[in-house]
């Protein structure tokens, strides 16, 4: 039986692969630790052998993205400096290989797509956790908080962040109908469960952040351009103002008091003045990728001892930049945050410019989700985590010359694919 390319690689005819395989990805994403290396060959298998089918189509002209290859191959150029280069060797291979996929994800999976992909992942990931969850107790506040399946409440968090996210753009960005509309609302009630039973702070103020953003960019969607630019820009200041005087007015005091927190994040605090101690050490370069967190090195054991972590593994500095910098040094972090500010930017300016442009009113709220994130969190800066997939995603959509030219569908309020020259790369 022959199955026709559009039906794989399309992407105005493969919704159901494409949706099925964004939502396999995230699961993998999720509980590749619980599942080992067989998952991780099943998410190969889903995006590398599209490169077979038509490579032209699947893979484009590279040269478009070097940008965003940037920091993946400073990556692996620091094994030849790395205090540990086998670690170093095996986790940039493995990331720039994940980019890889990302991108192919990036050139047949339209955003429609994604937003359903999206919803079933999610979804199955927060089933799954509710079905085989457990509760672990934090020794630093001694208090019990719900994990899931995870082996942190803040990663069950993230994927309920997610899961709102998506269910919002199904909800008010893309005019979904019918089982979809359910689905979303059900998603939604799922998400609110596992936030509050993580009871993760991140989470909690990221997902309100994030659909607070969703309502006002879908309010001010109503506007011309013209004016949408100038009323975003006087939102913008008057959020900025509106922290810094509750910074300085005591409201973050109240606002970790409401979450049971102290001043020091739960440790957290002491683990940024280490890492930027450790970045101190070899300021320009870093130490190799994933080359601190290795055993029987003197600091990771003595901060896994500090903080409790008995397994020795899955601990970070819990701060993008401050990790980025002590693996790749300011180098490295220059050019990850670049991959960052430019999806999230240039995201923004498309929303701010088009009529309506319904990509990049989801892939800007996806890039917002993760830029608020990296202050407490490291999603984009592993391999096979959902975070840095949606980022290069976001990032390849932007750069990617051959972006679809959108018009609005009467059916679905979603764009409308027409692919120009769509034998060319």
């Amino acid at each position: 039986m022959r199955i026709a390319k559009t039906r794989l690689i399309g992407p105005a005819g493969n919704e159901t692969y494409a949706a099925a395989a964004v939502a396999l990805s995230f699961f993998v994403f999720a509980y590749s630790f619980r599942f080992g290396q067989a998952s991780i060959l099943a998410y190969y298998a889903l995006w590398l052998p599209l490169v077979a089918v038509d490579y032209r189509r699947v893979l484009g002209n590279y040269r478009r993205y070097l940008w965003i290859f940037a920091f993946a191959v400073f990556a692996c150029l620091s094994v030849f400096w790395s205090q540990a280069p086998g670690a170093t060797a095996r986790a940039a291979v493995q990331y720039l290989s994940h980019v890889v996929c990302a991108l192919i994800a990036m050139r047949v999976v339209d955003t429609r797509t994604l937003v359903r992909g999206g919803l079933i992942g999610t979804g199955l990931v927060l089933v799954y956790s509710l079905a085989f969850g457990v509760y672990h107790l934090d020794p630093l506040d001694g208090t019990y908080s719900f994990v899931g399946a995870f082996a942190s409440k803040n990663q069950l968090g993230f994927y309920a962040s997610l899961a709102v996210l998506f269910a919002f753009a199904a909800l008010f960005f893309g005019a979904e109908r019918g089982l979809w509309r359910i689905g979303a609302a059900g998603c939604v009630l799922v998400a609110l469960y596992c936030l509050k039973a993580s009871q993760s702070a991140t989470s909690v103020l990221t997902t309100a952040a994030v659909a607070g953003l969703c309502l006002a960019l879908r309010a001010l969607e109503r506007l011309a351009p013209a004016d949408r630019k100038m009323l975003f820009l006087v939102l913008a200041v008057l959020a900025v103002l509106g922290l810094a005087a509750a910074a300085y007015g005591g409201g973050y005091e109240m606002l970790l008091g409401a979450f049971g927190k102290d001043a020091t994040l739960t440790g957290r605090t002491y683990l940024w003045q280490q890492g930027i101690e450790a970045a101190g050490e070899a300021p320009f370069a870093g130490i190799g990728y994933q080359a601190f967190w290795v055993q029987g090195f003197a600091e990771a054991e003595r901060l896994w001892a500090a903080f409790f972590i008995s397994t020795r593994s899955g601990f970070h500095f819990h701060n993008t930049f401050i990790a980025a910098t002590v693996e790749t040094g300011l180098i490295g972090c220059l050019l990850l945050s670049m991959v960052l500010l430019a999806a999230l930017i240039g995201h923004l300016r498309r929303l701010l410019s088009a009529a309506r442009d319904v990509e990049a009113l989801v892939l800007f709220t996806v890039a917002f989700l993760l830029a608020v994130r990296t202050f407490v969190e490291i999603d984009i800066l592993n391999p096979y985590h959902v975070g840095s997939f949606l980022l290069y995603f976001a990032a390849g959509k932007l750069a990617d010359s051959r972006r679809s030219l959108a018009v609005h569908s009467p059916a679905h309020g979603w764009p409308a694919l027409r692919r120009q020259g769509a034998t060319r790369a």
